[in-house]
């Protein structure tokens, strides 16, 4: 893969701003953190370089001032909204991020429960926090939020909230999903602060759209096309044109409340430190990419992979057409076709030729390798044992797992567990192959090659199973299916 991104810049720089607006506001900054502080795979798929855990690396150039705060809507947590790239609940993943920020050193101050009404299931995950010995605060819905600047900046808006007792100079604000509130725990602190003659100041670092790139470069247009859901929509930021005569890119909803965020910072200070919402914002990341080109192929796949995804997701009753047909468009701006992803073609023409589904994975020197469904394994197992075959270099007709291990593991799926299908899956062939590998030498030269796997891409002729999709997941693999069952059944695991 051609990296585009430097990411030793990025955390250099990243920093050293953030060290900035902390000066700029006397020493106490709330910065609300959008997207994702771990795990930033859509960061890392459009911006070849940058690592999911790039944002976390910068963090730690400044742990020693920084503090965390996690915000949670408790409507969601009433709710068991559940965060769709890891399957869990938000509340579990407020646990799961206090765990990943206290095992890299990085100080978490306490937790703030927005929206806050006294629901049943958020008292219950107050309770469990705080014997925990996790600080918990609670948020109060005002009315009018956040048009009704009156209302808000008063003792029955913002001075109503519990106030979040804070030591260090930048206060990070993260949450586990949108829609948790940071902005107005941000204002709030803000506010009560200014109440206490505190002297501090906000600002927002997201990572997309990157505001000094075009408005219709191709990775911005690929944050475009991850939110369709959220109906988020690039455009030039007017505020930072009018006061500056620059053009800018920030999103819609951004630009939409700049003017009640203006009144706001006008009502707690007597005057806005921001002359645009491209003023509140941190970030670096434009700055850092080294290879244009190479980020652009990046964000084109990027963009067919999620027009694949939002086809599934219909047919799986998870989205609704709409989120298709502004990806349609998206696809038309910048000229994507399916060609562009050699591995759909691949895996189409294996599937015609067996009548039967299959499976094509793209290797890192661009080899497409290809995997069919047979009596022994599904396609998904197939093309993963393929690819490793290739990788290592074994010959095709050398078996890589033993008969011997092979039956009682096809016995104990179907003749104990009582599943009807005796293909196996990805993960009962790495089991095989595994157990195998402790014998086989040329198993274990195949099972060592399962790291170069990490980046490939991949397209199955038709929506995969749980377990398998799981498999090519935790293999770091990028996954597209056409939208479509094997099977004309109406339930499907």
């Amino acid at each position: 893969m051609r990296i585009g991104f430097d990411h030793d810049r990025y955390t250099a720089m990243q920093s050293e701003q953030i060290r900035n607006r902390i000066a700029q506001f006397g020493g106490k900054l709330y910065m609300e953190f959008g997207g994702k502080l771990f795990d930033d795979f859509h960061a890392s798929r459009v911006l070849p370089g940058f690592k999911p855990d790039s944002k976390v690396s910068m963090l730690l150039t400044l742990k020693d001032q920084a503090e965390l705060v996690i915000a949670i809507n408790a409507d969601d947590i009433e709710k068991s909204k559940v965060r769709g790239d890891l399957g869990i609940t938000y509340d579990a993943e407020v646990l799961r991020l206090i765990d990943a920020f206290r095992g890299i050193g990085l100080y978490v101050n306490s937790v703030v429960m927005t929206c806050w009404r006294d629901q049943h299931s958020a008292t219950a995950f107050k309770n469990r926090l705080e014997s925990l010995g996790v600080k918990v605060y609670r948020h109060f819905p005002i009315e009018g939020y956040p048009y009704n600047v009156e209302e808000i900046v008063s003792e029955n808006g913002f001075g109503k909230n519990e106030y979040v007792e804070t030591t260090r100079p930048l206060v990070m604000v993260t949450a586990p999903g949108p829609g948790s509130g940071k902005m107005a725990v941000c204002l709030s602190q803000l506010y009560q602060d200014h109440q206490r003659g505190v002297q501090a100041g906000y600002a927002k670092f997201e990572t997309f759209p990157i505001w000094n790139l075009p408005l219709k470069h191709p990775v911005n247009l690929a944050y475009e096309a991850a939110t369709v859901d959220l109906d988020d929509v690039n455009m030039i930021d007017p505020f930072h044109l009018e006061a500056y005569g620059e053009t800018a890119v920030n999103y819609n909803r951004d630009v939409e409340i700049f003017p009640v965020l203006n009144a706001l910072f006008e009502s707690i200070y007597g005057q806005s430190p921001y002359k645009s919402p491209t003023d509140m914002g941190v970030n670096m990341v434009g700055n850092c990419i080294v290879d244009d080109e190479a980020c652009c192929d990046a964000a084109r796949q990027e963009i067919l992979r999620r027009y694949y995804a939002a086809r599934c997701s219909v047919v799986q009753g998870h989205a609704e057409q709409v989120e298709v047909d502004k990806l349609k468009v998206i696809l038309q701006k910048l000229g994507i076709t399916a060609e562009m992803r050699p591995v759909i073609a691949a895996a189409q023409k294996r599937a015609e030729e067996t009548e039967a589904p299959a499976l094509a994975i793209e290797l890192p020197d661009g080899t497409v390798i290809t995997g069919k469904t047979s009596s022994l394994l599904g396609p998904s197992a197939a093309v993963i044992l393929n690819a490793l075959k290739v990788l290592a270099g074994i010959p095709k007709g050398i078996k890589l797992i033993s008969p011997t291990v092979i039956e009682p593991l096809r016995s104990l799926k179907c003749d104990y567990l009582g599943n009807h299908n005796p293909r196996l899956h990805s993960d009962e062939v790495l089991v095989a192959l595994s157990i195998c590998a402790a014998t086989n030498e040329v198993a274990a030269l195949a099972m060592r090659q399962l790291p170069l796997l990490s980046g490939c891409e991949a397209h199955s002729t038709v929506i995969l199973p749980a377990v398998d999709a799981n498999i090519f997941k935790r293999l770091k693999m990028n996954v597209t299916c056409d939208p479509k069952y094997q099977s004309h059944k109406l339930y499907h695991k």
